[in-house]
């Protein structure tokens, strides 16, 4: 537990409990809660539940993932290497199975590399039937916009100032952030990009998710390096 602990110094108690039992441990939550108090651990605070918009008619506007390919969602997020040039990651992520799909790490992201990295995931998968994005410069690019009708999806934009619409993509985009952006110092572009698909590819296949029964989003999707396809 300690040792998990050590690698994974944000997980809380039950997602390290599910690590535990996924390595043959044979342990149940409270047990580990107990364990983990007395050890002197801390537990994380949860974080406070957040609210959705209703329509008159009692409807909800966010449209919910159903199955996997249904919803798929995308945003950006800001960071810095320790030369102090800004960069963004464009991540990419199925609603539905909380997969995350794939995160660009480049210096500029427009609405051409929208484009291309979803172009790439609509040969390895399939087009999805929504793709729910901001309403940024990037994602409202008439391009984008007719690509994503020519190809058979349907976009789903979020009310301007209303991120918890985008709640998959929120929740996705703090946890990267919490318990990798904010402990990793990137020297360099590529640094980051090594070091950001390795996260990626824990998340998928090892980090348990609370809302999956802490299991990880795609046991199986573990793919050896030398047969990924390489995204520019």
């Amino acid at each position: 537990m300690i040792e998990f602990t050590r690698q994974y110094g944000r997980y809380g108690y039950r997602r390290v409990a599910a690590l535990l039992r996924d390595a043959g441990w044979q342990v149940n939550d409270k047990r580990v809660e107990r364990l983990w108090r007395r050890e002197g651990l801390k537990v994380p605070m949860k974080q406070p539940k957040k609210g959705r918009l209703w329509l008159n008619d009692g409807s909800c506007v966010r449209l919910r993932p159903e199955y996997r390919n249904h919803v798929w969602s995308y945003d950006f997020v800001h960071h810095r290497t320790d030369d102090g040039r800004a960069f963004r990651t464009l991540n990419i992520l199925d609603e539905h199975s909380r997969e995350c799909l794939a995160i660009r790490v480049k210096r500029k992201l427009n609405s051409t590399k929208v484009v291309d990295a979803l172009t790439d995931l609509f040969i390895l998968r399939g087009v999805p039937a929504y793709i729910r994005s901001d309403n940024g410069p990037e994602f409202i690019a008439e391009a984008v916009r007719d690509w994503i009708k020519a190809v058979g999806a349907k976009t789903a934009y979020i009310e301007p100032g209303s991120p918890w619409e985008n709640g998959y993509c929120e929740s996705f985009n703090g946890r990267m952030r919490d318990e990798l952006l904010n402990g990793e110092i990137f020297y360099s572009l590529r640094e980051a990009q090594i070091i950001i698909e390795r996260w990626r590819n824990h998340y998928n296949t090892k980090r348990p998710h609370s809302a999956l029964g802490y299991r990880p989003p795609a046991p199986e999707a573990i793919i050896p390096m030398d047969q990924r396809p390489i995204m520019h």
